[in-house]
């Protein structure tokens, strides 16, 4: 068994300490004592952490890998308003870019990587226009960074499930290829009709024995109703845990009762969501999720493709983001900005890891946790997410992938 010993590190900002990593998992997490003489087993791998934090690897777990153009021109923005209107603008164009598909996504995957991201849940559109195309292009980059990040595919029907002939049958079709996740898309504002669009996928979800993952962006009661409709089903047919909400922003403004009732639900049938920290008055009451155990994730979403000109393959920067859209100023918040985006998104992809329970919460660094980490200097987890330095070392599973923001 291949043994790492990652020497001078502070997991988490606290006191320097020597992580010796067995394989795939770390084995003992001792205090380090500068200028001891103590030599490594024949064989070992050494990982000078000099002083730097030791954090988790970022889990990304909403990401469009599929519809990246970073590494490409910039572009003017041309998207319309509305799901359905983007959805064409980027119909309209993906297929005419400076690079084809399979190489994009394989070099937006590779860039994640590159800044500490080795857990990703990423959709892929299929529809009647793309076919498996762009499911194929993800699930090829997947294969190429295999050794480097853990990836899981989302089956995605943006284009809805109702709308078009054979939509379904394709999201079906992507099922068979391998996706991971069966995916859903506002079944009362995009498609109209709810209860068909969610016995689509959650009858496909039952055949194939998969989770499913929903963009939910309806505003109001009307985002509250099909909450409630997912809910419902998630009861049903006996999927808790296997139910992931993204987006929903507009969920938690309606009132403190509905807050509460949701809060309550999604714990109790552990229906995790993912945010992208979204700009405006729409944040998830982060810290109230965490104390009632439901489990939240942070992605990327779009990476400067035809929907949006944001994105640029950095969690850390995306941490950030999370943690000024939600005016977190106290170090303890900004380290659980940290801790959702890396192992609050862990236990979404993962469901036998521990959700988070509160605020302060920091796991992902102690004995037996899987060795995937970021090294990053600062002088607190606050500082380094405020800073974002580029100084950075990858671990995936107990091997250097990348350094100083370049694959090993």
């Amino acid at each position: 068994m291949p043994t790492t010993l990652i020497r001078n590190v502070r997991p988490w900002g606290g006191e320097p300490s020597d992580v010796t990593v067995a394989g795939e998992t770390i084995a003992a997490v001792t205090a380090h004592e500068p200028g001891s003489a103590v030599v490594p087993a024949e064989g070992t791998t050494v990982v000078e952490g000099r002083g730097r934090l030791l954090l988790p690897s970022f889990s990304d777990v909403h990401v469009h890998l599929d519809s990246t153009r970073l590494g490409l021109p910039f572009r003017e923005h041309t998207g319309a308003p509305g799901v359905w209107g983007m959805m064409l603008n980027d119909r309209n164009n993906w297929r005419h870019a400076e690079a084809c598909i399979d190489e994009r996504v394989e070099t937006t995957l590779r860039m994640m990587i590159e800044r500490g991201t080795t857990r990703v849940r990423s959709y892929a559109q299929v529809d009647v226009d793309c076919g498996l195309e762009r499911f194929e292009a993800v699930a090829a980059a997947r294969e190429t960074h295999r050794g480097r990040a853990d990836v899981q595919i989302i089956a995605f029907p943006q284009a809805g499930l109702l709308l078009e002939d054979g939509s379904a049958a394709m999201l079906e079709e992507a099922l068979k290829a391998g996706a991971d996740v069966v995916g859903g898309i506002d079944p009362c504002s995009l498609d109209r009709d709810p209860v068909r669009h969610l016995d689509i996928v959650f009858g496909l979800a039952e055949k194939y024995q998969l989770p499913v993952d929903i963009h939910l962006h309806e505003p109001g009661e009307l985002g509250h109703f099909s909450a409630s409709l997912i809910a419902e089903r998630t009861r049903a047919l006996g999927m808790q845990g296997l139910v992931t909400i993204s987006h929903g922003y507009p969920l938690w403004s309606v009132s403190e009762a509905h807050t509460r009732s949701l809060i309550e639900t999604w714990a109790e049938l552990d229906i995790s969501t993912a945010t992208v920290a979204p700009a405006g008055p729409h944040q998830l009451p982060l810290a109230r999720l965490a104390e009632a155990g439901v489990r939240v994730g942070l992605g990327e979403d779009g990476q400067r493709d035809y929907w949006s000109p944001y994105g640029n393959a950095d969690m850390l920067d995306r941490t950030w983001q999370l943690a000024f859209a939600n005016g977190f100023r106290a170090d303890e918040l900004i380290g659980h900005a940290a801790a959702v985006a890396t192992m609050g998104g862990a236990a979404i992809l993962d469901r036998s890891l521990p959700r988070l329970r509160s605020a302060a919460d920091r796991p992902g660094t102690q004995v037996s946790d899987v060795a995937s980490f970021i090294l990053v200097p600062g002088d607190s987890v606050a500082a380094a997410v405020m800073d974002r330095p580029a100084d950075r070392t990858v671990l995936h599973r107990g091997r250097v992938v990348a350094d100083q923001l370049a694959l090993v």
